[in-house]
Formats: C-alpha cells, structure tokens, sequence
C-alpha cells in the first residue's frame, strides 16, 4: 500500500537550539488533490473487524470536498448510533492545544523559546539534567529519560488497565518517574516523542499564568472559538452529556467498557475530551493564523534541522504538530489515542483537504494502524 509506512510512522506512538531550522512552507503548485471516493471512505471506516472496533467516524471537508460518514455504535447497550455532536477522547490531540498556549505565551513574549525550561521551573527536575529548552519540550528532542520507578504501574493486559483505571496521578508524580535514570541523548541530538514533555510544558503555562493549565486553554481557545463541547475532565473520570463509549476485549474474550477512566495519567499532554466538529474548527483557526501570528505559527511546521528519530526515521514532529506524506500527499495534524479511542486530526498546509477521524478499538495494539491506514489511503489514492 503506497504511503503505508510513512502513516504507521504518523501513528500514535507511546526547538532544537544547536542548529538553524528548516522552514517548509506551502508549495507555489500544491500537489493534485485526488476528487472524494464516498464509496472507498465509506468502505474503510466499515470494516470494523480489522481491527475489531464497535465504532468510527469521519468528517472531511475543505476546498477539495467534503463528507461525513460513520459505522457502528455510541453505546453497545442500546445500540444508539454514532451522532456528529457526540463528545469522545482526543488523547494526544490535547498536545496541539498545549503547544498553541505556548506559543502565545512566546508571542506575548512572556517566555524564550531557546530559554531552558528549568528557568521557568527549577528545582523539578534533576540538577544534573542538562539544560532543556522549550523548543525541545515542544519538538520531541528533550532526550529525558524513560519512566522509570516502583509508582510505574504495568498495564501489559487489558486485565491490568480495568483494573488501574482510577489511578489518580499529580504532574509532579508523573515528572518524578523520568528523574531516576540518565539521559537518553543530548537535548536537540535526536527526536524521541515522549508524553511526558508536554507535563512540563503544562507545568510551564501554569507558572507563568498563574492558572491551571485548562484555564488558559479554556480561555484562550475554547471560549474564543466557540468550542463548547470541548473539555478538560482534571479528576472527573465521566464523559457528561452524549458521547461515544469506549471498549477493551479482556484475555478471555469478555467486552468491558472503558469509558469511565481517570484521565491524571494523561495530565497535560493527553486528557482532552472533544467532538468531530469542535475539532475541526480547532483545526481550521490554527491554521488559518486566527490563534497565533504567521512567523510563530511556522514554529509548528518546522523540523529540527539535521535530527533524526531515534529509530534513525526522518524527524516528524515540529512544535505541537507531526508530518507524514501519503501517495505524495504531505498532511500535518496530530493523532491521538487513549483506551477505546483513537483518533486524527489532519490537513493539508493550504486547507483544500482537512481530516478528523475517530474509532474506537478494542485492542490496544498495532492491529489498530489497519483502519487509520485504510482511511488514509482513501483520502489520498487518485
């Protein structure tokens, strides 16, 4: 399948000051966009038993054409359909929000984007780390250490995460387990996309607003666009109003559902709640500069200059966004994914085509790349 490497690279995984970065701008000819196939869309999203998944749902819109379409349940109870307004969680998505805060932040030039972090927060991580700008924070280059710890609780079966889903975790917890070991690589030499560097950068826009993080994002984003269906759960394990559910299949073939999780695992870099639409007009102000001034906004589209993964993949990530080329299409966007949901949010740079998907598998596993593959194709495929 054309570009099917290249979008298991996009998909959920679990700035640099050394050298100047690369500026990717628009194409002066944007690459042909291949006319809507409804039928190839309708039939990727519809397969869902590979992988096993109880729901999707998709919108497509833009320049270049638009449709919505969906397959199987909300709630596996009552049978209810999938509806548009129906809310579910972004998992990593919430990144994109975090990383615009800072961005403003920068612009209002209350923070230094090459500064080290630990001049805004010292003391919480080691005195022998090295420095850590915030660039490197935003663009995965941090180099922090694995978690490490007796509180690291193993969640290798579905068993284990029914049964830590009320863990109840607080950001300085959740720092303390990558301060044991050594660093991973010298900040800025390598990209590694690591969640717990948005924790920090959420620790940073609570210093310096001198508010909970979700309070400036409520106020900066959600309130200003009309964003009423987005959320930030903090302790509140529930989804409120109507909403998708979200399923594990346990080892001896039981379907339990997830949908009630304690979301503080995910504090700052992945506990979001949102809908289909909320997110797509996220996804069309960011890009259209109506959040953030066009030179600070570039930060997002740009790659650490000479840094490569440490798998030794081109770099993706630049601050807050990633990048992947399907059949010589170039998307950036976000994917996102927390037990029972999986998600993405892309477009194209000029908005001819933007993209928001979300389903909802039963495994937790790399089975799950199957469907994303499948949509992206048919988004793509002339």
């Amino acid at each position: 399948m054309a570009g099917a490497a290249a979008l298991t690279a996009f998909g959920p995984a679990r700035t640099a000051t050394a050298a100047a970065p690369r500026r990717l701008r628009p194409p002066v000819s944007p690459t042909p966009l291949p006319p809507l196939d409804t039928e190839a869309l309708r039939a990727a999203i519809g397969d869902l038993a590979h992988p096993e998944a109880t729901g999707a749902q998709l919108r497509v819109s833009g320049s270049a054409g638009r449709w919505y379409g969906t397959a199987g349940v909300a709630d596996r109870a009552s049978g209810r359909p999938i509806r548009e307004h129906d809310a579910f969680r972004i998992g990593s998505i919430t990144k994109v929000f975090v990383a615009t805060v800072i961005l403003q932040l920068a612009a209002e030039h209350r923070l230094v984007l090459d500064a080290p972090v630990q001049r805004h927060l010292p003391g919480l991580l080691p005195a022998a780390f090295p420095a850590i700008s915030v660039t490197q924070l935003l663009n995965h280059t941090s180099g922090l250490p694995d978690e490490s710890g007796d509180g690291v609780p193993d969640l290798s079966t579905p068993e284990a995460v029914v049964r830590h889903r009320y863990d109840r975790w607080t950001p300085e917890q959740l720092v303390s387990q990558v301060s044991h070991g050594s660093m991973k690589f010298d900040p800025g030499s390598k990209q590694e996309y690591r969640g717990i560097n948005y924790v920090l950068l959420a620790l940073l826009i609570e210093r310096l607003t001198g508010r909970r993080y979700g309070e400036a994002i409520t106020d900066r984003i959600l309130s200003p666009l009309g964003l009423r269906q987005t959320s930030l759960p903090g302790r509140d394990p529930r989804i409120h109003g109507p909403h998708i559910h979200g399923y594990l299949r346990m080892t001896d073939g039981r379907m339990v559902d997830i949908t009630d999780y304690d979301q503080t695992s995910a504090w700052g870099e992945g506990e979001m709640i949102s809908t289909i639409g909320d997110l797509e007009r996220f996804q069309t102000a960011l890009f259209s500069g109506m959040l953030l001034p066009r030179p600070i906004l570039e930060c997002m589209f740009t790659l650490p200059d000479g840094v490569r993964m440490v798998d030794g993949t081109p770099a993706r990530f630049g601050a807050g966004l990633q990048t992947v080329t399907v059949n010589g299409i170039t998307l950036w966007g976000k994917t996102g994914e927390r037990y029972g949901y999986s998600s993405f949010m892309v477009a194209t740079r000029d908005q001819r085509r933007r993209v928001v998907f979300t389903f909802n598998p039963t495994h937790r596993d790399a089975a799950q790349s199957q469907m994303t593959l499948r949509v992206a194709e048919a988004l793509t495929k002339g």
